[in-house]
């Protein structure tokens, strides 16, 4: 302290002194980075649950995430896939039912096959087999992928970006820049047409633009408790999607937990897409991160609130009705453990059976744009890789029975 050019030093004597001198160190003390402690919990866990796969996935964490363009067509944009094409950029959706259908011709020429060996007694080679369960799943596939959902991304190894969103004449733009992984969930969904279908934590809004492209749900709910997020969804729509589209989706701020008591029991469709450790974010940015110091009890309460969102999208669900539970993580925590959770739930409080779906014919019809986990309990789970840099991106399938 300085007072009339004399420097005088204060002296803190008594009990006070040792707290006096914790505050100063711990004022003084360097910061550890919110990154740097994800990465280390990161490490601690999904090295254990990875194995040898996190090597790999670790190092795409980091690093510049790869995006899909999902066409908008809501949009005077007949060009953009032409032009798209010459930067060799290829949509994944399309190619995945292309190769749906030729495993299906394939199967259909396996079955004359297996008749001639099983007349002569030969058996079916490994690569047979496979070949043969492809094409017995990728019916499946072909009934429940929307044809109108596009998305354009580059191949594998290839780290160009795409340019930003034009407007048309009308100010819709032509393409929603996003991670392509995120479609996953929506195409597992398998909206038909006139479902009433619920987006209980819409807000960004990319899920629920894309549900839109759809052009076939009966009614749509884009809820999300956040009201600052939920400006962001009414600017993703405003940007995307023409006023008398608009004027069909109902946007609301509830507290999706709650959601059962406003309108449970009502929907043919339910995307229940819950906050989560958000892993790439918090590999990359201090802003908002979930790992800051301050915000660990948050962290640590986040299982037990995707589990209370996920209870209250079974409930919202008609019977029959279908849900898909996803996050952005790669913890088993939040992902396998709470459907888990949910599933005895269900049964013990509500006496509601849940039939859990099998999304295998995902994992080997996008095989070619993404990187996937092969041992998740249930559900299926894209993991980064530096050269399909997606993800992470966890879903998994439920039917209220």
């Amino acid at each position: 302290m300085k007072l009339l050019g004399v420097r005088t030093q204060v002296l803190v004597h008594g009990p006070f002194a040792d707290g006096f001198q914790a505050f100063i160190r711990a004022a003084t003390a360097p910061r550890i980075a919110s990154t740097r402690l994800a990465l280390h919990h990161f490490d601690t866990s999904y090295s254990l649950h990875l194995g040898a796969l996190w090597p790999s996935v670790r190092a795409g964490l980091p690093c510049e995430q790869k995006y899909g363009a999902l066409l908008n067509n809501f949009a005077a944009a007949d060009h953009v896939p032409q032009e798209l094409e010459l930067l060799n950029a290829t949509d994944f959706i399309s190619e995945a039912s292309q190769k749906a259908q030729q495993w299906q011709r394939v199967g259909a020429a396996g079955e004359v096959a297996r008749g001639c060996q099983e007349g002569s007694g030969e058996g079916r080679t490994v690569m047979q087999a496979e070949i043969m369960t492809q094409a017995e799943t990728s019916p499946l596939f072909s009934a429940s992928i929307s044809s109108k959902i596009k998305c354009y991304t580059f191949p594998r190894g290839d780290i160009t970006r795409f340019r930003p969103a034009r407007p048309d004449a009308l100010g819709l733009l032509d393409y929603y820049l996003m991670d392509a992984a995120s479609l996953l969930p929506v195409l597992a969904l398998n909206v038909q047409p006139d479902d009433f279908v619920l987006d209980l934590c819409a807000a960004p809004g990319g899920k629920t633009l894309a549900l839109l492209q759809t052009g076939i749900c009966g009614h749509l709910a884009a809820n999300d408790v956040s009201i600052s997020r939920t400006k962001r969804l009414y600017q993703i729509l405003h940007s995307y999607v023409p006023k008398e589209v608009r004027d069909t989706v109902s946007v609301t701020s509830y507290d999706g937990r709650d959601w059962d008591q406003v309108k449970g029991g009502t929907f043919h469709k339910v995307l229940v897409d819950v906050p989560c450790t958000t892993d790439r974010h918090s590999a990359m940015e201090e802003d908002s991160n979930i790992f800051h110091k301050r915000r660990t009890k948050e962290r640590q309460m986040l299982p037990m609130l995707q589990l209370q969102l996920l209870m209250a999208g079974i409930l919202a669900a008609k019977p029959g009705g279908e849900v898909v539970y996803s996050t952005c993580s790669l913890s088993p925590l939040q992902n396998e453990c709470v459907v888990e959770r949910a599933l005895d739930i269900a049964e013990a409080q509500f006496n509601i059976s849940i039939h859990v779906e099998d999304l295998s014919h995902f994992r080997m019809l996008f095989q070619d744009t993404f990187s996937f986990f092969s041992d998740c309990r249930l559900g299926e789970l894209v993991l980064p890789h530096l050269t399909a840099n997606f993800g992470p991106m966890y879903f998994c399938k439920l039917r209220r029975m």
